[in-house]
């Protein structure tokens, strides 16, 4: 394998692949070290406080080289297996080996000592000025050198900036504010500029630490199954590597294509006349989504759903004919579900009286506080109960009429609950999302809905690239912050791609209303722009619907919604090659400007734009009251969209460009083959 070197040095060793070296152990920087530790996790409402108590941690410095050998087995193609250990004690195997094309190092436990210790740190080789990001889902920062990022899936927190009021409100008042690293979408994996890509094989907590500049420390509270390097010759082969490794999304139903599905929510009655005033204005909707649909609880946050995942009659009378009245004139409706049931209620009896529920630890069924009610846990390790939730899932939901659904959380799972197949649910946590993604996947499949269906996930982590066709970014404020705000939903969405979930949207105008928050007029019209910009466009009242602002609150904003939704229609033939693309390739369809633009150095540190597909840049207007930006035009030759101004190809530029509402700075490569569909989609925005 002349990618792989192994380099004896004096007291250590060192490994090459494709030319860079990855690995340098020695005396003095163990590769691996291993320890005995005791967590601490407390869960407020989905929000954790993580401390631990380290008894020790200790370089395995000693080590043993077996004979370099290229041998084939069951695995692949085995190169080396090495020994690691400390005065005997938490002694290791690492056994390397090249498989489709990546190096895994698969490591397992030698021994008592080593089977008990449940801290683990892997060393990775750094270099001076090198980038890195991914970790999955990452709402303040792109690039992620010179931060530690602890990942654990959770509420993504109000605000994430300790700095900031609001985070210090939410703190006091529920710690909920959260900090930077805070995310519904962790991931053990990043991208380096290096052309390499790194994955630890692990459901446990974990803290990837970026901050010394000769090294990564990756670090478990478990020992991770393997560590996996990848290589590319560039930053889009290299995403794409990753991309394949996980496995990738499909194409969206076509229905997604005509038009917003717009978040509507109060009754049979309310929907349909919220969708005939859109329609009125000059709206394309593709979508109602209701996500009240199986009724409502009033809480001190605001309107919450009742969790019995099941058609509420009352609220919404005559829905089931509605449904099929509504498909005849190319309008779907979408619902809502958790993979949790509410206590009390029928689906919750039906589980408890299976035993398809979660248990605490003196035997009954697991009680999780939401917020003023309590829900059950569907366990999903016992495949019963799984099979059980899949049958819901088609029988009140597809088998019903509903051609979608918001498929939420999954980050609460409690690291004290028992679970019927005995896995620890701290290791089972940061499953918890793909599993449920998986489920969600499965019964669409069974139900031969695949093509048409589309549900969309806020929580998810390695694995639910396969399982999950749409995420969207969750609860942001309805405000301009970077680590909340509109700004967030950008660098969540390049992250992701960067960890090869291509597919991703958010709620046009934000979600939480909290400590005098309110979506303005200018915010929800903004926000409506840079959706127009992406793969889906969906609305979303918030947690308190009347205090802010709608998008039926006048006739202004629904004459914006109008051209912003014609143009995101208009755009249509693009956007569904790209998705295809990212289908194929795992290319993201948004996608940092260095994914194409690799010599211009500027562009890996620019998160407040992104290339829509390989032929468009966007640098949406994310500051309150701005009728104009400043936008990096990586070298080439671009056409701006609304004037149609051409901005030469010297070199990498920063230009000022007017951006009044309804014209969001967007450019198009000059000479590209889908120039006349750009300029057809500015005329459409404007009719």
């Amino acid at each position: 394998m002349d990618k792989f070197i192994l380099r004896e040095l004096s007291g250590g060793f060192e490994i090459e692949v494709a030319g860079k070296v990855v690995i340098r152990h020695s005396r003095g920087e163990a590769f691996l070290s291993a320890g005995l530790g005791e967590g601490r996790f407390e869960m407020y409402r989905g929000n954790f406080e993580i401390s631990e108590r380290l008894g020790e941690l200790v370089a395995l410095r000693d080590y043993e080289l077996g004979e370099l050998r290229k041998s084939l087995d069951g695995e692949g193609l085995v190169l080396a297996e090495l020994r690691f250990s400390r005065s005997g004690a938490y002694s290791v195997s690492a056994r390397f080996g090249i498989e489709d094309g990546r190096l895994v190092i698969r490591l397992a436990a030698l021994g008592e000592e080593a089977a008990k210790a449940n801290r683990w740190r892997i060393a990775i080789a750094a270099e001076e000025g090198e980038r890195v990001y991914g970790c999955g889902e990452q709402f303040s920062h792109l690039e992620l050198r010179g931060r530690q990022f602890p990942l654990w899936t959770s509420e993504q927190g109000v605000g994430r900036n300790k700095s900031s009021l609001v985070t210090w409100q939410a703190d006091v008042e529920g710690k909920a504010g959260g900090d930077y690293w805070w995310t519904f979408f962790p991931q053990p994996s990043f991208v380096s500029s290096r052309r390499l890509w790194y994955h630890l094989d692990t459901s446990a907590y974990a803290c990837f630490d970026f901050r010394s500049p000769e090294r990564h420390e990756l670090s478990a509270w478990a020992l991770p199954r393997e560590l996996v390097i990848g290589w590319a010759d560039t930053m889009a082969g290299l995403v794409g590597n990753l991309a394949a490794y996980f496995g990738h999304q499909g194409e969206l139903p076509e229905w997604c294509h005509e038009g917003i599905i717009l978040g509507i929510q109060g009754g049979t009655e309310t929907c349909l006349e919220k969708l005939e005033t859109a329609r009125a204005a000059g709206v394309a909707v593709a979508g109602i989504w209701a996500q009240d649909w199986e009724g409502v609880n009033h809480t001190s946050f605001g309107q919450r759903l009742r969790w019995n995942w099941v058609w509420d009659r009352e609220r919404y009378p005559g829905l089931d004919k509605a449904i099929r009245a509504l498909a005849l004139e190319g309008v779907r409706f979408l619902g809502y579900i958790n993979p949790y049931v509410g206590a009390g209620m029928s689906l919750f009896n039906e589980a408890a009286g299976q035993g398809f529920l979660a248990r605490n630890k003196a035997g009954g069924n697991y009680l999780v506080d939401f917020g003023e009610f309590e829900a059950g846990i569907v366990d999903f390790t016992n495949p019963e109960a799984f099979e059980w939730y899949k049958g819901v899932i088609r029988r009140e939901l597809l088998d019903f009429g509903l051609s979608g659904w918001m498929a939420d959380f999954g980050e609460y799972l409690p690291t004290d609950a028992v679970l019927f197949d005995g896995t620890s649910a701290e290791i089972a946590h940061n499953a918890w999302p793909a599993t449920w993604a998986r489920c969600n996947r499965e019964a669409v499949d069974e139900s031969g809905r695949a093509s048409e269906a589309l549900y969309f996930m806020r929580a998810g982590g390695a694995g639910s690239q396969a399982w999950c066709p749409m995420m969207w970014a969750g609860d942001q404020n309805v405000d301009w912050s970077e680590d909340d705000g509109l700004p967030s939903v950008i660098t969540a969405a390049l992250s992701l791609g960067l960890s090869g979930h291509g597919l991703s949207h958010s709620d046009i105008g934000g979600y939480t209303t909290l400590y005098g928050m309110k979506r303005t007029k200018e915010l929800f019209m903004r926000w409506a722009e840079q959706a127009a910009l992406s793969p889906l466009m969906r609305s979303h009242e918030g947690n308190r619907p009347r205090d802010n602002w709608q998008f039926d609150s006048d006739a202004e904003t629904l004459g914006h919604l109008a051209r912003m939704v014609r143009f995101h229609v208009a755009l249509a033939p693009y956007l569904k090659a790209a998705i295809a693309e990212n289908s194929r390739t795992g290319l993201p369809v948004m996608r940092p400007l260095f994914l194409g633009h690799e010599e211009d150095e500027a562009s890996w540190t620019v998160k407040d734009e992104y290339l829509l597909g390989g032929e468009m840049l966007v640098a949406p207007v994310v500051r309150e009251g701005a009728l104009s930006r400043t936008v990096h035009l990586p070298g080439a030759a671009w056409v701006h969209a609304w004037s149609g101004r051409r901005y030469g190809s010297a070199g990498p530029a920063e230009v000022l460009i007017e951006a009044p509402l309804g014209e969001p700075p967007c450019f198009w490569k000059e000479g590209s083959a889908w120039s006349a569909l750009f300029a057809k989609a500015v005329e459409e925005a404007r009719a």
